[in-house]
């Protein structure tokens, strides 16, 4: 991420991460902030940076946040992903990503559009930004800067959408779960199938399972109340999550997606089920992250058994199908970055814009006042007239000053002391 980019006027963004593509996952398991703990890890972070947006999916956790003059931010946001990890700062740090300003921003805008997630032109991660956003909302941890990228994000990740074929029958993590299983039983429609887990994922694995013609499922979750729901829905079982092993020993694809923070299954309860199987293969796909799955679990005789990285390689000919859409993803990106340099580059410099009026202002109402002191035979229509005749021709001279302001991107620093030494500016734009 550390590419060469256009400098940018305004807030300093800065975003410290991980992601698949960088880190391996049993370190990305550690770092990931479950949903139910959300709330949680923001109010810790408010330890560490006044305000942050976090973005954690199944394949990333992203921290945003705005630098000040008077905060090393990165190395805040570094050190509250080493204590939300418990692992030494010197074993994460060469996994960290990190960038600031344009490339800050466009990475957020590329992710929001599903051009940086394992499936490309996914759905999912769209709305993992909006929750991001509404979850730092909710505690607080917002300001407008921040407020206004990810709005931003949001809409470009839906022009792309929109504008380009990168979603069209967009797969999804959980559908290339269930074509994994496939790859491995084949004809996929008679197996029985536990799906451990009734959450957002786990509904999107029912959804694949019945598109590929699984009608005998059933579901294990904590939640009994939602698993009763999607087993309704799919016209399947309900079971408890004590009874996992005895299902799975007679299952023949187990797909396991829950936020559980520990293991659901153990390599122990799995030998031992197997013994019961004369010899029936078993697969068992873990979405989850952190694993629900015990990693030792794939060495048993057996079972194949895949985590969230083996998707890479069936994700791989959805990428190579959609590289021309790719394109024309990344050029409505970058054309949204021009609007959003703009909208910054204003933001800027409103401060100086607004004390340039208002100084310009003082000196109007000071001259017309002197200048009707002396022309007391002037009617009050006539006092109008010069009044407004004075607010259009100030109007008149500022705006080229306040074009050059707005469209100077980073020299808007240099300009603003120009401007300010020019006009004789101070703090409340008068003297």
């Amino acid at each position: 991420m550390k590419e060469n980019a256009p400098k940018i006027a305004g807030p300093h963004v800065v975003v410290v991460g991980v992601n698949y593509t960088t880190t391996p996952l049993w370190i990305r398991e550690k770092l990931s902030i479950p949903r139910s703990q959300i709330n949680e890890a923001l109010e810790s972070l408010r330890n560490y940076v006044p305000h942050g947006v976090i973005l954690a999916t199944c394949n990333r956790t992203e921290i945003y946040s705005i630098e000040d003059t008077s905060r090393h931010v990165e190395q805040s946001i570094r050190r509250f992903l080493t204590d939300w990890s418990v692992i030494p700062e010197e074993d994460l740090a060469p996994y960290f990503y990190q960038s600031r300003n344009y490339t800050a921003m466009r990475h957020l805008c590329r992710t929001a559009s599903g051009l940086y997630s394992m499936i490309i032109g996914e759905y999912e991660i769209l709305g993992q930004v909006k929750q991001a956003l509404d979850n730092a909302e909710r505690c607080e941890m917002i300001n407008l800067p921040l407020r206004n990228l990810f709005q931003h994000a949001i809409r470009t990740g839906r022009r792309v959408r929109d504008e380009t074929q990168i979603s069209k029958n967009a797969l999804s993590v959980s559908s290339v779960a269930v074509d994994l299983a496939t790859n491995v039983v084949g004809d996929i429609q008679n197996c029985r199938v536990l799906l451990i887990g009734a959450g957002e994922a786990g509904k999107l694995v029912a959804k694949a399972l019945i598109q590929r013609g699984v009608t005998n499922i059933s579901i294990a979750s904590r939640s009994s109340s939602r698993a009763q729901d999607l087993a309704l829905m799919l016209n399947g079982d309900c079971i408890g999550v004590d009874e996992i092993y005895p299902m799975m020993r007679a299952s023949d694809i187990v797909i396991s997606c829950t936020g559980s923070p520990h293991y659901v299954v153990h390599q122990k309860g799995v030998e031992e089920l197997m013994r019961y199987r004369e010899g029936r293969p078993l697969v068992i796909v873990d979405i989850a992250v952190p694993r629900d799955v015990e990693a030792s679990v794939k060495h048993i005789e057996g079972v194949f058994a895949y985590d969230i990285d083996d998707l890479d390689q069936v994700s791989e000919i959805n990428r190579k199908e959609r590289e021309k859409e790719v394109e024309k993803a990344m050029q409505i990106v970058d054309d949204e970055m021009e609007n959003l340099r703009t909208r910054w580059q204003s933001l800027e410099a409103k401060p100086t814009i607004t004390a340039l009026k208002r100084r310009a202002e003082a000196i109007r109402q000071r001259q017309v006042q002197l200048g009707l002191k002396k022309l007391t035979s002037l009617t009050q229509e006539e006092q109008q007239a010069i009044d407004t005749m004075t607010k259009a021709l100030v109007n008149k001279l500022l705006h080229n000053p306040i074009k050059c302001l707005r469209e100077n991107g980073y020299k808007n620093g240099e300009v603003n002391r120009l401007v300010h030494e020019l006009f004789d500016l101070d703090e409340r734009g008068s003297n």
